[in-house]
């Protein structure tokens, strides 16, 4: 991320790895959206990675794509959930696009990095041409964010090709989107029209915002700098290690500069 540029090069990593293992992908269609606000915490709890994809405006649109973990454990699939029901085929996340990019779906178990994607590695992931925001909401506030992002449907509909939602364990990394909380990320692929999205953050991101939504730092994002370091409570600490570790500011950027990282 473009902030942690600021403290310099990375000379050392240490991996916390366990043995492969392999998963099984199936994808629930039509998702009735009035589910998904019953029974959150279930759906998103019914793998080892879950992802729903929405319009926010029709059910028909909402799809689960479920990764579990293959073995002897493995609860049996459910053909139907809260009324969606098991694709026949492998799809896509826009559902009018061939799923040929997509990883393999159909309860096909095979190596968690050819499942755990939504998108083969040699295949250009998503739609390609487009443009991306995503915004991490605590857990425990999602049911309001998506509520109020239903009734901007459509508003949103117009500039969106598919949103995504997934949830994100806490963290203690300052400035981690995640920092201190459970979370939900809420991503949004927009069509490549950079002045109809302009226009349209502003209004998402005050709604996002009541909920206390911390925009991604790699992505598009019209949040000012005052209002997002208000959600960092380790900000100010953040400011202190980037001048310890780098007083001539040999490292410090456009990117660095338009979020506010300096005083």
């Amino acid at each position: 991320m473009g902030e942690g540029q600021g403290l310099g090069v990375v000379t050392q990593l240490t991996l916390a790895v366990e043995p492969t293992f392999d998963v099984a992908q199936h994808v629930y269609l039509r998702l009735p959206l009035d589910q998904v606000q019953a029974h959150f915490d279930t759906i998103m709890e019914s793998g080892y990675s879950v992802s729903l994809f929405t319009d926010w405006q029709t059910d028909a649109s909402t799809q689960v794509w479920v990764k579990r973990r293959t073995g002897a454990d493995m609860p049996p699939v459910e053909p139907a959930l809260y009324g969606a029901p098991l694709a026949d085929r492998n799809v896509h996340p826009i559902l009018a696009l061939s799923a040929v990019h997509c990883t393999e779906q159909m309860g096909i178990p095979g190596p968690w990095y050819e499942r755990l994607p939504h998108f083969r590695m040699e295949f250009t992931p998503s739609s390609g041409d487009e443009l991306q925001t995503e915004y991490f909401i605590p857990r425990d506030r999602v049911l309001e964010a998506i509520e109020a992002l239903r009734a901007m449907g459509d508003r949103i509909a117009p500039v969106l090709l598919i949103s995504e939602i997934r949830t994100i364990a806490e963290d203690d990394l300052w400035m981690s989107m995640s920092y201190g909380r459970p979370s939900v990320a809420i991503h949004f692929t927009w069509n490549p029209d950079w002045l109809a999205v302009q226009l349209l953050l502003p209004e998402l991101e005050d709604t996002l915002g009541a909920f206390g939504a911390r925009p991604h730092w790699g992505k598009l994002s019209a949040t000012i700098p005052s209002d997002l370091h208000a959600r960092y409570p380790r900000m100010e600490d953040f400011r202190s290690l980037l001048r310890a570790y780098d007083p001539s500011n040999k490292f410090r950027n456009d990117y660095m500069d338009l979020f506010g990282f300096y005083t």
